[in-house]
């Protein structure tokens, strides 16, 4: 989409590769040829997004799992499709499979959507259900298993089949590679790039926005963070304001939040009716 404006630019230059710090202001790109070369900036911006977290499940690693992203390119419809995870990919990508006419089965290690009010994934489970998913919640996953032609997950006390598995238990930063414990960029435990409102990192010239950071994971918020990043980067004094982000899950019926959650609101001492 975007590489005719890059091509049209004589001004902006694009390297494929691998980057790693070698300092503060070079990268050391490794190209697809395995050849290195320098790249040296006063600026710099970490916009290297996120990928699927694959849990540490004894068996998982040696099957044909899918993620999200094998998933929505399938051409052939599962019969009985196991999803591994409540979150937001996770609850999407059931619904429409079971939409699309498979069976599904949803696994979850505590409740659905987790992460937000509780009172939205205790609606979404009986419509699922509703719907003809199966959801298990509060389910431990203790191995995982495959034969050539099922997948057997086991839980703490019931086994589950089906014939493809999703795994969609969250997503992980994109920055294990980068070396920035070598310049001091910060990060927290789940190896996010941790930066303030204006997209600034620990390091007073280098910027992070999008998946990669520690800021909500949607496009809209990437998109407001890189033009934000940017212009700081030229001088600017821009701050991104996320206390009233809008956003939503494409389920059916659709969830939509604004604001603090009701847990988020006590935690800053709000009243809160």
């Amino acid at each position: 989409k975007y590489e005719s404006i890059l091509e049209a630019n004589p001004d902006i230059n694009l390297v494929r590769g691998m980057a790693r710090f070698k300092n503060a202001n070079t990268l050391v790109v490794k190209k697809t040829n395995g050849d290195e070369t320098e790249v040296h900036a006063d600026r710099i911006l970490l916009a290297v997004g996120a990928r699927s977290a694959i849990p540490t499940i004894p068996g998982l690693a040696g099957t044909p799992y899918w993620t999200s992203t094998e998933a929505l390119v399938a051409e052939e419809m599962p019969e009985h499709l196991l999803v591994l995870g409540g979150s937001v990919i996770a609850l999407e990508l059931a619904q429409a499979f079971r939409h699309l006419g498979a069976k599904v089965t949803v696994i979850a290690r505590s409740t659905l959507l987790s992460k937000d009010d509780p009172a939205i994934g205790e609606a979404l489970k009986p419509i699922f259900e509703d719907e003809g998913i199966n959801v298990l919640t509060h389910s431990s996953t203790q191995t995982i298993t495959h034969d050539g032609k099922t997948f057997m997950v086991n839980l703490k006390d019931s086994e589950v089949r089906g014939d493809r598995l999703l795994v969609a238990t969250g997503r992980q930063a994109n920055t294990n590679a980068l070396d920035l414990e070598k310049i001091g960029v910060k990060m927290d435990q789940q190896g996010r790039i941790i930066i303030d409102d204006h997209m600034r990192t620990s390091v007073k010239h280098v910027y992070a926005a999008g998946d990669c950071t520690t800021q909500p994971q949607f496009v809209y918020v990437a998109a407001a963070a890189g033009t934000r990043a940017a212009r700081n980067m030229t001088g600017d004094d821009i701050a991104i304001d996320l206390s009233v982000m809008p956003a939503v899950i494409f389920t059916t019926p659709q969830v939509a939040t604004v604001g603090l959650t009701e847990q988020q609101a006590k935690h800053q001492s709000l009243d809160v009716q």
